[in-house]
């Protein structure tokens, strides 16, 4: 099991065709926010039912059975096992997640007219061989003219928040460069522990806990690590300084930081991390604010 952070910066599942982002929310770690309302507003006889809303914008009933359709269906061609009330949390979680960003692009001055649209959609026909084309790529993913165009537009508003959003971290940070010894069984840990604090050193340790890397973990930042055990560790360490033993899921960690930099350049592994970061964090808590109702499933 890795330390590292999943790696994932998309949000979204809609829309093949590269139209909004770049992974979907399977990959997404659950995010713990308050319990949506489950009581919606009655439609009314003129107005399709709603499969939720948020802040008062709506998604069709019949627009996110289709979304559930879809996402089954790509789950089914990557080969992975996925049941209907799985698909449609899934759903769920992305629809509001591309709602509350798509909503905060609009009151950030972005705007995608009638024309801007169209000339997005021209430009996919384009690209998939023409008008035709995209019809027929359409009804095989169960869009209609009204839901594509609506699916679309929430696609590139969202895309922009969520561009400007990860733009948002920083070129450089606070970086340690952190070595580890790493043992599963807790009583040679503190056995290893003994000898440091008796003056072993740390690297010929190391080396035995791990011939081909001698416990390098290379330049991390905060945001970096998966066990918050070891980052809050090894940002209070001093250089040289080891820990005491960490147990984690992982096993058990004695920590040595070798160098610390206060605004080190990040490598494109980490900024990827914490652009993740970033917009898990900013959609938590919109969520957390947002008034959202959904129907009974």
């Amino acid at each position: 099991m890795s330390l590292y952070c999943n790696k994932f910066i998309g949000i979204f599942i809609t829309l093949a065709l590269g139209l909004s982002a770049c992974a979907s929310v399977s990959t997404v770690q659950p995010v713990d926010t308050p319990s949506a309302t489950f009581t919606p507003a009655p439609p009314t006889a003129t107005s399709e039912p709603l499969a939720l809303t948020v802040n008062g914008e709506g998604v069709t009933l019949a627009e996110f059975d289709a979304e559930v359709a879809r996402y089954t269906a790509a789950q089914t061609e990557l080969g992975n096992a996925v049941d209907s009330a799985a698909a449609t949390s899934a759903v769920i979680d992305d629809l509001v997640a591309q709602l509350l960003l798509a909503q905060a692009a609009r009151a950030d001055g972005f705007t995608l007219d009638d024309d801007a649209l169209q000339a997005r959609i021209d430009s996919l026909a384009e690209q998939l061989g023409g008008a035709d084309a995209l019809e027929a790529w359409k009804t095989t993913h169960g869009y209609s003219d009204s839901t594509f165009q609506s699916a679309l537009k929430r696609a590139i508003e969202s895309a922009w928040m969520r561009d400007k959003i990860i733009s948002s971290v920083p070129a450089t940070a606070e970086q340690v460069h952190l070595q580890q010894i790493l043992l599963y069984n807790e009583d040679i840990a503190r056995s290893f522990l003994l000898q440091l604090n008796g003056g072993a050193d740390f690297d010929d340790l190391a080396f035995d806990a791990d011939p081909v890397t001698r416990g390098n973990l290379g330049w991390v930042p905060r945001g970096y690590l998966l066990e918050p055990a070891i980052e809050e560790a090894a940002f209070n360490l001093s250089v040289g300084e080891h820990s005491d033993v960490i147990a984690t899921e992982v096993g058990f960690h004695i920590l040595r930081i070798l160098a610390r930099d206060p605004a080190r350049p990040l490598s494109p592994d980490a900024t990827l991390v914490l652009q993740e970061l970033a917009l898990k964090t900013w959609v938590e808590q919109e969520r957390g604010k947002a008034s959202i109702v959904l129907a009974p499933q």
